[in-house]
C-alpha cells in the first residue's frame, strides 16, 4: 500500500494480540511503526514503553510525540471491563476510561499542532462494536468506548476542510488474550461471533489506507446498531439472553 510508504506511523498497543499485527502489516506496506506500550513491540522500528493510565506517563509521551513527526496516529490500546459493575473495583474503571478515552484524547491533542501545520495527518481510533451497542456486564467498557466515538466524531467536524482525516474503526470481538477465560466463556456460551486477529488487524489497516470515517467490522453488527439507533427497545429484548449468560458467570 503506497498510502504508507515512508510514513511515520505511531501505534498504541503495539505489542498486543491486534496491535502488532497492526504494526507488521504497516511497516511491511513501508512505514515507520513507532510502537506505544508498557512492553517492547517487536514489529515496529522503535519502541516507546509507557503508562498509558498514568498522568505521568501520558504527559511524556505527549510531549515526546509533539517534538517528533507524526503523520498517522494509531490509537488501539485498551483496557476491558466484564462483570457487574456494582462488583467491579473503582481503580479499575478508572484505569480503563484513562486508557479507552482519556488517552486517546490527549495524544491526538498532542500531536495535532504538527498536523495543522502541515495541513496534513490521520487520526485512527479503534473502537468496538460495544460503544455503540451498550452490552450488559460491559457498562464501563462500553461506555468508554461510546465516548471514544463521539470524540472521533466532533473531531472529525472540527477538522473539516484541513486536510487532517479522522478514522473510527469499531471492531467485534476476537480471538486474542485481550479476553480473559470468563469473557471467553460468555462468547462461547452467547454463540457470538468472534473474528480471526489477522482479519480484524487487515480490516484496520485497509480503513486507514482508505481514510475511511467511521467503520464497523461485521454486517450483522452494522445492522444492530442501525436497529439499536432506531428502536433501542427491540435490542433489550434481543440482549435478554447474553445478560441471562452472564449473570450465570457470575452466580454460579
Amino acid at each position: 500500500m503506497t498510502a504508507f510508504r515512508d510514513r511515520q506511523i505511531v501505534v498504541t498497543g503495539a505489542a498486543g494480540g491486534i496491535g502488532s499485527l497492526v504494526a507488521a502489516q504497516l511497516a511491511a506496506a513501508g512505514a515507520n511503526v513507532i510502537g506505544v506500550d508498557r512492553a517492547d513491540c517487536p514489529n515496529c522500528a522503535e519502541t516507546l514503553r509507557t503508562d498509558l493510565s498514568t498522568e505521568a506517563g501520558l504527559a511524556d509521551l505527549s510531549a515526546d510525540l509533539a517534538g517528533r513527526r507524526v503523520d498517522i496516529l494509531v490509537n488501539l490500546a485498551g483496557i476491558q471491563n466484564f462483570g457487574p459493575l456494582a462488583a467491579q473495583n473503582p481503580a479499575g474503571i478508572r484505569l480503563g476510561f484513562a486508557v479507552n478515552l482519556i488517552a486517546p484524547v490527549t495524544l491526538a491533542r498532542a500531536v495535532l499542532p504538527q498536523m495543522l501545520e502541515r495541513g496534513a495527518g490521520h487520526i485512527v481510533n479503534i473502537g468496538s462494536v460495544m460503544g455503540s451497542i451498550a452490552y450488559p456486564h460491559f457498562a464501563a467498557y462500553s461506555s468508554s468506548k461510546a465516548g471514544l466515538r463521539g470524540f472521533s466524531e466532533a473531531l472529525r467536524r472540527e477538522l473539516h476542510g484541513l486536510g487532517i482525516a479522522v478514522t473510527h474503526i469499531a471492531p467485534r470481538a476476537a480471538r486474542t488474550g485481550f479476553n480473559d477465560s470468563r469473557v471467553a466463556r460468555f462468547l462461547a456460551m452467547t454463540k457470538m461471533k468472534v473474528d480471526e486477529p489477522d482479519s480484524v488487524a487487515g480490516a484496520i489497516v485497509s480503513a486507514i489506507a482508505g481514510r475511511r470515517k467511521d467503520v464497523v467490522i461485521g454486517a450483522a453488527e452494522r445492522f444492530l446498531i442501525a436497529a439499536n439507533g432506531l428502536a433501542p427497545r427491540l435490542i433489550d429484548a434481543g440482549l435478554a439472553r447474553q445478560t441471562a449468560a452472564a449473570r450465570a458467570l457470575f452466580t454460579s
